[in-house]
């Protein structure tokens, strides 16, 4: 899976599930990601065996995102129509795809973002400078989590850790977030991207 890319230790010690008063609240982080309509930004990811991997990604909501690695990483991951697909240009294979829905990705891709919902988030953190939260798939927390760090006053999404349900973890920290980014709807074609690799 693409999430098998990377990984990290996630943090430990959490604090009980309320926001001191200079930390950012649920209410304020659903409303955030709500308004990340259509963003770009580079992002540095540590994959499982310890390597690292930079890069560009790409994400419109709902439900369409895109990794773009830089040389020599010859990996495209894209996510849209339900689906994530990852094209790996040293095979020969058609890519590997897998339900988005099935990743916890999805939290944040989703249409409506709602992190009060009951069982959703499962650890909040506050260190004096970040807010770092713990969600999952109330109905299917066997999916795994994403762990994802804000600094605020003005909410900013930095970092998030994906943890599989078969405990494969991914690191993608963020190295700032471009709004109202202008992305052709076909980068987030699969079939397009296939299309494209058969010619």
């Amino acid at each position: 899976m693409y999430f098998r890319l990377i990984a990290v230790s996630l943090l430990i010690g959490w604090a009980p599930l309320q926001a001191s008063a200079d930390s950012v609240n649920l209410n304020e982080i659903s409303a955030y990601l709500n308004s990340l309509k259509s963003v770009s930004g580079s992002f540095t990811q540590i994959n499982d065996d310890g390597t690292i991997s930079t890069g560009e990604v790409f994400i419109k909501r709902p439900g369409r995102i895109r990794f773009e690695y830089d040389p020599p990483n010859e990996v495209l991951v894209i996510g849209g129509g339900g689906q994530v697909a990852i094209f790996d240009d040293k095979s020969n294979q058609p890519p590997e795809q897998y339900p988005l829905k099935r990743t916890p990705l999805n939290l944040i891709l989703a249409r409506n973002v709602d992190l009060s919902r009951a069982n959703m988030v499962v650890g909040f953190e506050y260190d004096g400078t970040a807010t770092t939260i713990i969600a999952q798939d109330p109905e299917n927390p066997d999916y795994g989590t994403i762990q994802l760090k804000f600094t605020g006053p003005t909410v900013e999404l930095r970092q998030w850790i994906i943890t599989s349900g078969d405990g494969t973890r991914t690191t993608v920290t963020l190295n700032g977030l471009e709004q109202n980014a202008q992305i052709a709807a076909i980068s987030f074609s699969i079939q397009q991207e296939i299309n494209r690799r058969n010619r």
